[in-house]
């Protein structure tokens, strides 16, 4: 009797973990961008130290933010970042080589200095590699009291706010005197001694582990830093690679999923 219910449990768990699956499964976009959080990343930007430090991180496989891989080769990409300046307003760029000759931006980190001790940021996702253009910000939250001058019987609206970054190390080393824009030096082929490429990880395994980051990051409601597009428009790079590879289907309901043309992937000895 123990023998069959027992049986019957490791069942019932296998059937519910294939449902988890299947759940998880429907929320996934079928872009790139699934292997890249935008969330994890700006939560690693406001770890690091500078933008050099930041791309090291980014493409460290231990801090387990980036998964991404535009050329589909089994192993994950180094993300090259680029900051791009003009006055108070910096924009770091990442992008990834896919070839010798084809490079795809990634997102756009956008800063700008808006008090002496005060800045704004936001994060966005370039629309070929994630259906759309996705903007993502630190997320924070202040009770509004109305009535009674906060008494037991009083009503609390809860507001979103602007968070201030100015305290973050590395928006502080960009706007610090002296500074020299970073633009990474390595290219297609020209990496850092340090970096090995890594297999990409099962989408499940990885969205498990970044799902955290959405409690403090979170989609913005409007585009913050506005210049900031018109300022890297003129530096912005794609990859016909990657556009062909994705093909938009809409559905019934409006929505849309992606179709992926099938790519054999080049074997490594």
């Amino acid at each position: 009797m123990k023998s069959c219910f027992l049986s019957l449990l490791f069942a019932i768990l296998a059937v519910s973990g294939i449902y988890a699956q299947q759940e998880t499964a429907e929320d996934s976009t079928g872009y790139y961008g699934d292997f890249l959080s935008l969330e994890a990343v700006l939560d690693l930007f406001r770890q690091s130290e500078s933008p050099e430090d930041f791309e090291t991180k980014l493409n460290t496989e231990s801090y387990g933010v980036n998964q991404l891989d535009l050329n589909e080769d089994g192993e994950v990409d180094y993300i090259h970042v680029e900051d791009i300046v003009e006055g108070d307003v910096h924009v770091l760029v990442l992008r990834v080589y896919v070839s010798e000759k084809e490079i795809q931006d990634i997102a756009t980190i956008e800063i700008e200095k808006t008090g002496k001790d005060e800045a704004m940021l936001q994060i966005m996702g370039d629309e070929t590699v994630y259906g759309g253009k996705i903007v993502i910000e630190p997320f924070d939250e202040k009770a509004k009291s109305e009535g009674n001058r906060g008494g037991p019987d009083s009503h609390y609206d809860i507001q979103r706010v602007v968070v201030n970054v100015w305290g973050w190390p590395c928006v502080q080393y960009i706007y610090a005197p002296g500074y020299k824009r970073w633009v990474s030096p390595w290219r297609w082929r020209a990496y850092p001694n340090w970096w090995r490429p890594w297999r990409q990880r099962a989408y499940f395994d990885y969205q498990r582990d970044v799902f955290r980051h959405r409690s403090v990051y979170r989609r913005a409601p409007i585009r913050r830093v506005v210049v900031a597009q018109k300022i890297y428009k003129p530096y912005r790079r794609t990859s016909a690679v990657v556009k062909k590879r994705t093909t938009i289907i809409r559905k019934r309901d409006g929505s849309t999923t992606v179709k992926r043309t099938r790519v054999v992937r080049s074997r490594r000895n």
